[in-house]
Order: C-alpha cells, then structure tokens, then sequence
C-alpha cells in the first residue's frame, strides 16, 4: 500500500549547491528546472522528504516539487499530445521519437545493444567503447530501474560534453532527456533508425532501486531492455554486475541481479567478461558465469584497460568504492563497450 507523499515547505536558501531550510533546518536539495522552473534564493518551495527521511543510500537530499514563487506559470510544450508520469502531479506533455503510424521501417541495421544492470556501468562502457571504435556515434537510452529524471546524472552530462555519449532518449518512465520515447523498444528503434546511432547503451538511471528480494530490484529492467533489443534482431550484450569488495553477499563476485537475468532470459545473449589479469575476484566471478549462462549465453571475453579508465577524469568511484578498492565492478562494463566496437 502506497504511503502519502512527505511534502514540507521550505524556503531556498542557496542556489549552488541548493539548500532549503525547512523548519530550523537547512537541508540539501535538487530541483528538476525543466519540471518545476528555475529556482532562486527567497523563493518558497514545498519539497519531499521521503528518501532523506527514510536514510535511503542512493538519496540525500530533497526533491523539490513545486515553487510557489514562480514556478506556477509553465506553459506546456505547445504541439506535443503526449503525456509522461501520466496521472501523478508532475504529469507534464513530451513529443516522442518513435516512428510513427504508416511510417516506413528503416532498414535494419546490425546495431549492438548494450544492456548495462546499472547506472554506474554507464560512463566506464562508453569510454570503452569510443576507445575501440573512434567516431562510432553510441547513445544512451535511460530506463526505469533507477532514478527518472534525464537531467540528474552527472555522468551523462560529462559524456555528451566529451562526446562519448552522442545522444540520450529517456523511455518511460524515464523522463527529461534530449529525446523522449514511451517504450524502450521504440526508443532503440528510433536510435538505429531515426537518430542513427552505430550503438546503444541501455539502463536505468542513477541509484538502482533494490529491496534484497529476488525480483523486487531495478536491476530486473535488464531484462525487459534485452527482450526489448533481442526482438528486434539485433546483437544483443550484456554487462554483468561484478564485484570483489562489496560487503553484501549477494552482490559479490556475481550479483545475484545478473544471475536472476540470465536465467530468466527468453532467448540467448552475449556475456562480456573481463580479459584482465590479478583482478581480485575475477576467477570467482568468470566460474559463476560459466555455470550461470550455461549452455544458453554465450561468454566474450575481452580486455580491458583499467589504468587507462583510472587517469581519463570520468567517474571512478561506485557506492564509496574506488576503481582500486573495486577493479572488478568497473572491469565488467570496460570489456562490454570494448566489445561494442569489435
């Protein structure tokens, strides 16, 4: 049963970083400006709590969800008869890139999909990716499973900066990013077709959510992005979730989200797995693979450059772990996008 939202008003008390005091309390905050408007000092907000009040990993900080100062008078987007988060208070209308009704396919390329098990496997498999195939146009489709907002994660900010990223759909229920899709099927569509990406990488956003069930977790989006790719023909890849040093059992060596998505799997797919050599965990890992895929997936491995990713500036760090203290979280997603240039 669905508890009532934690709204409490506040007022802006800084803008970078944004801080809100509500109460006598001045608290950390994140205002979406493409929802909610620009917000500045002195301005009165009302905001949700919940994630902080609840001490979630992933949050730390408000959602501002309106400004009563000057964010009440929006004006839509004009033309556009679609609508995402539909039937909440923040429903707003998108113009979506799927092809439309009657409109001819395009012909079908041999794009690869990467399917990535979360957000921190983004930025590693796109840098990857552009170092085995320079100039090849790769793009992100953001999923649900994570956080929604397109605007929130700094990493894909960072990569369409350097160009390593050139392009991001957010499909349903994701929303915010340079192009919006209501399917993720229709949003790799769109990528080979309309937008003409030589691959895609797609996952949730930001801060999986998970609740140490076998099925009640993000990473499960894993497997409707793979049925999506596998059936539209193409090649379809898979980043496992690895590590050496995460204290949860069920998420060292093999995580038990990939382990689930193997075997769920209604049809076959490629398994990238790390070529490297002193990689604590890295025989563990590579024997759960082989005895998870089976006979049914296929295992690639393939090489990896972790000192290389270590000194490019892009993200090195995964829930307070560095690239040191965990090499093989990051091993994983490297030999992927390697493998998307192959």
């Amino acid at each position: 049963m669905s508890g009532r939202l934690q709204l409490r008003r506040g007022v802006v008390v800084a803008e970078s970083p944004l801080l809100v005091e509500v109460g006598e309390e001045r608290r950390p905050a994140w205002a979406d400006e493409a929802l909610v408007g620009e917000v500045r000092v002195g301005d009165e907000v009302l905001v949700n709590v919940a994630a902080v009040e609840l001490g979630l990993g992933s949050g730390g900080f408000d959602l501002v969800h309106a400004n009563l100062t000057r964010g009440l008078e929006g004006e839509g987007r004009a033309g556009a008869h679609v609508i995402k988060l539909n039937y909440t208070s923040l429903q707003h209308a998108v113009e979506t890139v799927e092809r439309g009704r009657g409109e001819p396919r395009p012909t079908r390329r041999s794009v690869p999909v990467l399917v990535l098990p979360l957000h921190g496997h983004l930025a590693p498999a796109a840098w990857a990716a552009a170092q085995a195939a320079p100039g090849a146009k790769v793009g992100y489709v953001q999923t649900g499973g994570g956080a929604l907002p397109g605007a929130l994660s700094r990493d894909v900010a960072e990569l369409r900066e350097w160009g390593l990223l050139r392009g991001h759909v957010a499909a349903a229920p994701a929303y915010g990013a340079e192009h919006e899709a209501l399917s993720t099927l229709g949003a790799i569509d769109a990528a080979i077709g309309a937008l003409g990406w030589d691959a895609v990488l797609v996952g949730p956003g930001p801060g999986i959510i998970g609740s140490a069930t076998e099925f009640g977790h993000g990473g499960l989006v894993a497997l409707d992005s793979a049925h999506a790719a596998l059936s539209l023909g193409l090649p379809t890849v898979l980043s496992p979730r690895l590590s050496s040093a995460d204290p949860r059992e069920r998420h060292l060596h093999l995580s038990h989200h990939t382990q689930t998505v193997l075997g769920l799997l209604l049809g076959p797919v490629q398994v990238a797995v790390p070529d490297a050599a002193g990689v604590p965990g890295l025989p563990e890992a590579r024997e759960a693979l082989e005895r998870t895929a089976g006979d049914r997936h296929r295992l690639r491995p393939s090489v990896v450059d972790l000192a290389a990713y270590a000194g490019s500036g892009l993200s090195t760090t995964t829930m307070g772990r560095t690239i040191d203290e965990d090499p093989l979280f990051f091993a994983a997603p490297l030999a992927a996008g390697r493998l998307l240039g192959e």
